[in-house]
């Protein structure tokens, strides 16, 4: 269980990265900590790519239709020009960013921002993917959520593609791909 760093105690910001595979929560996770920050009244702004439209074109929307008003940036350098005077800044899909992502986290955590970052940390082929591992590796805390295997029943850590569309971003959900647990991911 993610216990949250005391804000006020740490007058320095940090990154938080809450990844795993589809289906594992990571946009629930990440609009309960926002839900969570603005209930103590802090200011939050959110953030997601552009490119991601599958359910609303500029809020974060789970797939248990949890939802959060957001802006919708084409490059990771508009979030610090949209931030204001917010004490949390979260972002959706980090993967689907450039890794400009990367500096930009760093740049807010250097603020005193609070940083909360999702996104998918393995691509379907079960590569690293995008600028993630250059977040993981900056975060200060990363929560790693698990699926649960659509064959097995077992922990899925995996985004497996069942559409036979080879490009590396792929839009989707229960119609491109399902949790597996690494056993079924590489059968």
């Amino acid at each position: 269980m993610f216990i949250e760093p005391n804000y006020q105690s740490n007058k320095s910001g940090w990154i938080e990265v809450v990844c795993g595979s589809m289906f594992s929560g990571k946009t629930e996770e990440l609009i309960r900590r926002l839900k969570r920050a603005r209930i103590a009244n802090m200011k939050v702004e959110i953030f997601k790519p552009s490119i991601d439209t599958r359910y609303h074109s500029s809020n974060i929307v789970s797939h248990n239709e949890n939802t959060v008003d957001a802006f919708a940036v084409d490059k990771a350098s508009k979030i610090i020009e949209s931030i204001g005077d917010s004490e949390v800044v979260g972002i959706d899909e980090a993967q689907f960013f450039d890794h400009e992502i990367v500096d930009v986290c760093i740049a807010l955590a250097n603020k005193g921002k609070r940083v909360i970052v999702a996104g998918l940390d393995m691509d379907y082929l079960g590569k690293p993917f995008g600028p993630m591992p250059d977040i993981l590796a900056i975060a200060n805390y990363v929560t790693k959520l698990h699926a649960v295997c659509v064959r097995c029943g077992g922990i899925a850590s995996y985004s497996y593609r069942i559409s036979k569309v080879n490009d590396q971003v792929v839009l989707g959900e229960k119609e491109h791909y399902e949790a597996r647990c690494r056993n079924c991911f590489t059968y």
